[in-house]
């Protein structure tokens, strides 16, 4: 069961930027993204993405009906283990194949050749449709919380209409930032790695000091709330059980411990990235893990009236519990903390989706990939996928003008989207033990078990969160989650049957040098796989 061991610490022209140039062509692809990322910088991209300042507060009224703090606190916990392993396991094959076609790429390169087309094209797709929905979820709260900010001191009376106009126009400077900024994105994640820990920190200590009493122990570990039934109507802990409302409540740890693949994808911008990606996925999924914990009760500990946070005017609890613990003045300073957090979380999710559709394009696996294919010279950055990115996250939002579960729903397939691309390419991993090339970063004889709880969890989770969210389901209680995955299954595979597999073949460069018996994890086999292609 155990692995083939790296031939990775071959050293090629002396140099780090050369032998990460060595690793893209050995995989049969040309250095065309500006590589200047460091350790830090990729770290902090899948820090900010996950950004538990974003996916706590946005959710918080969701996790607070829906088992409750209980729930929220030890589903944490829970969560944040799974995930854990989850991104263990995908850390290991990162490090094997550091490409920014992250997942889709992996399942090509961890299948036999005869499968790697298919799988590619199915990893792509969930992948493509869970990074739309998590830029679609982190962009949207972020306008959800600035037409939150525009009601405070003021007479303002935010509208579904005037929240959609707040959202394309965070979507649109988002999309200015990746297109004219990509020279400073890296210093971007620096300001967004320390505004998200001192924010977070910060905001923590500010509620927790000022708040004129404390919520008990028992209230924040043990208090159990059921409120799944829509205008009265009984929640899920009574038409089904209480079990079914804690599984479903973890949504909201699960939908933030996402987005850690961005590193993944970053790693065609990045130094050393065979180590470099795989360090940056566990630091993120670990660094977020503990503040999270520590934010949830910071929040929950601060709650003065349960009943009025739950019914409150501004429409997020988080907002009024800033307002019951600091004022006026204080909520206004800490949901600009939020607020600049959501934006920066928007800003890298962004990058991170443009990255995946370039790669996915530059393959031929999107409609127009000719068109999307294409990397700015001027501006080193592939500026089309950049606005493909931001149009497609305003359409998945749009159900918001008339459900109100979309927002939930939205997080849902983020999160069904994403970790079924992370899982197909693990499995693949499992089953094909005996053929995969490790990199420099592996789990020794842990890889395996981790590898196999970490698809058990995935399949759980994909399951979990397609299930009916409010009681009685109707067209505005509709978790929508189910209809846009059954929508790329439907299309991945009608298509594939169709027409794909007649001219869809995956990184075609990477198999067709394993097809000439180079060693795909060997740098210096680069030459020869130019002198033979």
């Amino acid at each position: 069961m155990s692995d083939s061991i790296s031939q990775t610490n071959t050293t090629t022209n002396g140099n780090g930027m050369e032998k990460d140039e060595a690793d893209l062509a050995r995989m049969g692809y040309k250095q065309e993204l500006k590589r200047e990322l460091g350790l830090l910088q990729v770290c902090s991209v899948s820090f900010s993405i996950i950004s538990v300042i974003t996916g706590i507060p946005s959710l918080f009224l969701y996790g607070l009906t829906t088992g409750g703090p209980a729930v929220m606190v030890w589903g944490w916990v829970v969560v944040s283990c799974a995930t854990m392993l989850v991104g263990l396991a995908m850390a290991v094959v990162s490090s094997a194949h550091p490409t920014s076609g992250g997942p889709y790429f992996w399942a090509a390169m961890l299948s036999k050749p005869k499968n790697a087309p298919i799988a590619s094209w199915i990893t792509g797709w969930f992948n493509l449709l869970g990074q739309v929905a998590v830029t679609t979820g982190i962009s949207f709260a972020c306008a959800n919380f600035l037409s939150t900010v525009c009601t405070l001191k003021t007479n303002v009376v935010p509208t579904p209409n005037t929240t959609i106009g707040i959202y394309a126009a965070v979507l649109f400077t988002q999309g200015l930032t990746n297109t004219f900024g990509v020279h400073i994105l890296h210093y971007l994640n620096n300001v967004s790695v320390w505004w998200h820990a001192i924010g977070t920190f910060s905001l923590v200590v500010a509620i927790l000091a000022k708040a004129p009493t404390h919520q008990s122990a028992h209230f924040v570990f043990q208090k159990f709330i059921d409120g799944t039934g829509a205008s009265g109507s009984e929640g899920w802990g009574s038409r089904a059980s209480n079990a079914y409302v804690v599984v479903i409540g973890t949504l909201m740890a699960q939908y933030t411990l996402t987005g850690f693949d961005a590193s993944a994808h970053m790693t065609e911008e990045t130094h050393n990235a065979a180590m470099s990606g795989s360090i940056g996925i566990v630091m993120a999924i670990g660094v977020s893990a503990i503040l999270g914990w520590f934010l949830i009760l910071g929040l929950l500990f601060s709650i003065q009236d349960l009943d009025k946070v739950l019914s409150t005017e501004t429409g997020e609890p988080v907002t009024q519990i800033f307002l019951d613990t600091v004022g006026e003045n204080g909520a206004i300073v800490l949901m600009v903390i939020v607020v600049g957090a959501m934006y920066f979380c928007g800003t890298f999710s962004i990058t991170s989706n443009s990255r995946m559709m370039y790669a996915f394009a530059r393959d031929g696996g999107i409609p127009g990939h000719k068109f999307f294919s294409k990397v700015s010279p001027q501006w080193k950055s592939p500026i089309r996928t950049v606005w493909l990115a931001c149009t497609l996250s305003f359409i998945l939002g749009l159900p918001s003008l008339g459900s109100s579960v979309a927002f939930s729903a939205a997080t849902s397939i983020a999160t069904i989207g994403l970790y079924i691309s992370y899982g197909i390419p693990i499995a693949l991993r499992v089953y094909y033990r005996e053929d995969f090339v490790r990199g420099p970063f592996h789990l020794g004889k842990f890889s395996y078990p981790i590898a196999i709880a970490a698809v058990c969890w995935i399949l759980f989770i994909s399951i979990a969160f397609i299930l009916p969210q409010i009681n009685p389901v109707d067209s505005q209680t509709l978790n929508y989650s189910i209809v846009a995955v059954a929508i790329v299954i439907l299309y991945s595979f009608g298509f594939w049957i169709v027409s794909a597999r007649k001219w869809f073949t995956g990184p075609v460069k990477q198999i067709a040098a394993e097809e000439m018996g180079i060693d795909v994890m060997d740098p210096t086999m680069a030459d020869k796989y130019e002198k033979n292609a």
